[in-house]
């Protein structure tokens, strides 16, 4: 019996093998079309269109940017692409990753190196901005769950801690078709590139 195919053809025309990533199979507009239709919560979210994972994205680098005093472009890109593996493995749920175990962990370590490396970043981010990044991706989620997946502020802020009240008031999550969040995930990050 031949070996399991472990690639997937991207729309690129790149054949990203899963267990063994390079650089050089991974291109951006194949990142942005993936994430783009790929729903947090697994779809359960209120609205016409599903919260997509790089529609989260925005949103995390959103909270990164406004949270750092004068922020890198390199980390700002970075927390940009911090899920950017979900475009070919998909969004799972913690309860989903839990019971999965640190096969699913591995896997998206090494997916995030090979994009890292693409785009100009250390393979592994340090740790004070992985921080950084984890306190963004935290608010967002208390943010996701309390506007559009059916949380209660109190139940939220056990889940995800309670955030800052005046940047949590100050956000609104933008639901819209895959193909402008799409195209809005792709110009933010040539903006970064670009300022890097």
């Amino acid at each position: 019996m031949p070996p399991p195919r472990a690639w997937q053809r991207m729309l690129s025309g790149r054949r990203l093998d899963l267990l063994d990533p390079t650089p050089v199979d991974i291109e951006l507009e194949d990142i942005a079309h993936g994430l783009a239709f790929v729903a947090r919560w697994n779809g359960q979210t209120q609205g016409d269109w599903p919260y997509s994972v790089a529609e989260h994205s925005l949103l995390v680098e959103e909270i990164f940017t406004r949270a750092a005093p004068r922020p890198e472009p390199r980390w700002q890109l970075a927390a940009l692409l911090h899920d950017a593996p979900e475009y070919v493995i998909g969004d799972m749920i913690s309860p989903v990753k839990a019971a999965v175990g640190p096969d699913y962990g591995a896997l998206d370590d090494r997916l995030a190196a090979a994009i890292h490396i693409r785009f100009g970043l250390p393979a592994t981010l340090p740790a004070q901005i992985k921080r950084r990044i984890k306190a963004a991706d935290k608010l967002s989620a208390w943010l996701e769950a309390t506007q559009i997946a059916g949380f209660s502020v109190t139940e939220a802020n056990r889940f995800f801690g309670r955030p800052d009240a005046a940047l949590a008031d100050a956000l609104r999550l933008h639901l819209r078709p895959p193909a402008q969040t799409r195209a809005a995930y792709v110009a933010r990050c040539e903006t970064l590139l670009a300022a890097l």
